[in-house]
């Protein structure tokens, strides 16, 4: 594979990178990218992290720094002789507009100037345990063509536990059957590790800055694509949550409409009818956002709540139809296959996961979890 070339950027970004010609006729195996922002108080962890790994081939660390205030750019430069002593060269680049341009602009930018034949992405405020890029690259070259994640340790400890066990403890297989839930990417993206082939495969990062949800807008087009999804089961990455963290901008009905429209055009149009798990607030509330050909293809809601079934049917107000459509409400033991289960993962002490178990339904081909 021949290296990739560092692009370069003209105009008033104020962009700096020293790249020599030696450099560009070198290409290393891993490159770790990082995008960085205002990460100061972080970065001391996370440089001391990378110059422990125990991966034995060629690393580089690609840095872009999107118009932070603070003096991480300093500390990264500090940095600098003790990862060359490790074998890590460093390039460190960044902008110093007055606001920052976002995180798909910066891992873009970092990626452009970076040679490596795989990818590892860091984020800045996270710390990667000592086998990561070994393992991780192991894994990779045996799914050439798939995202690589990881188990993490999140902190501080039961700050998102919910999320974190989701993280840690879908099967393989889940992690293309459970795209669509409200956790986003089935691997996060401060674990992802792939070969550059693979991400060019797919495309640069969405760069709408605040608010976008680039990771999982890649994501999905990385599986429209016929990207493998695969996990190394060991924790590799402690993921840190903070109230600064980008994901905290992206606002619930953006990825709402994506996730809806994903459904759609990789499930529902393949379906030529369904029942939703759910009427409630989550089931009728996804009704209402598909299109006037799946909500045709609706044949029911069903539910455990007697109260729901009682009433008989869930009337769509909103519609614009003479007369309103009138969906029935079933216990799910009378519903028919497919389901799309709008109720949420591990919040029902395990009625939900019980019930499912009990009808023998195969997940990715009976039914998928939407919430």
């Amino acid at each position: 594979m021949n290296p990739a070339k560092r692009l370069r950027t003209a105009g008033d970004e104020a962009e700096t990178a020293a790249v020599t010609e030696e450099d560009e006729s070198r290409a290393v195996d891993v490159s770790i990218v990082m995008p960085m922002y205002n990460a100061s108080c972080w970065l001391d962890e996370c440089l001391q992290a990378i110059v422990q790994q125990d991966f034995p081939g060629t690393m580089e660390l690609s840095v872009f720094d999107d118009a932070s205030t603070d003096d991480s750019r300093t500390v990264v430069e500090g940095w600098r002789e003790r990862l060359v002593v490790r074998g890590v060269s460093l390039v460190l680049s960044g902008h110093s507009s007055e606001r920052p341009r976002g995180v798909g602009y910066a891992k873009n930018k970092a990626l452009s100037q970076s040679r490596g034949q795989f990818l590892c992405f860091q984020d800045a405020d996270d710390v990667m345990l000592p086998q990561r890029v070994g393992l991780q690259y192991e894994a990779a070259l045996l799914h050439p063509d798939s995202l690589i994640g990881c188990q993490v340790q999140r902190v501080p400890e039961g700050s998102t536990e919910r999320y974190t066990r989701w993280i840690n403890t879908i099967s393989q297989e889940q992690l293309i059957t459970q795209v669509y839930t409200s956790h986003g990417p089935t691997v996060i993206m401060p674990t992802w590790f792939c070969s550059r082939d693979c991400f060019l495969k797919v495309g640069l990062f969405d760069e709408g800055g605040k608010g976008v949800p680039e990771d999982l807008l890649f994501f999905y087009q990385s599986i429209r694509q016929a990207g493998g999804v695969a996990r190394v089961d060991q924790c590799l990455l402690v993921y840190r949550y903070h109230e600064k963290a980008t994901t905290h901008s992206v606002k619930e009905e953006t990825i709402w409409k994506l996730r809806v429209d994903f459904l759609q055009e990789r499930v529902l149009s393949q379906w030529e009818s369904f029942t939703i798990w759910n009427a409630g607030k989550q089931g009728r509330k996804l009704y209402r956002c598909l299109s006037a050909t799946n909500q045709k293809k609706v044949m029911a809601f069903c539910d455990v709540d007697e109260n729901k079934i009682q009433k008989g049917f869930y009337t769509y107000e909103e519609s614009k139809q003479r007369p309103k459509p009138k969906i029935p409400v079933v216990h799910y033991r009378e519903a028919a296959a497919p389901f799309i289960i709008c109720v949420k993962l591990d919040m029902t002490g395990g009625v939900l996961e019980e019930n499912l178990k009990g009808l023998l339904l195969k997940e990715g081909i009976d039914y998928y979890h939407f919430n």
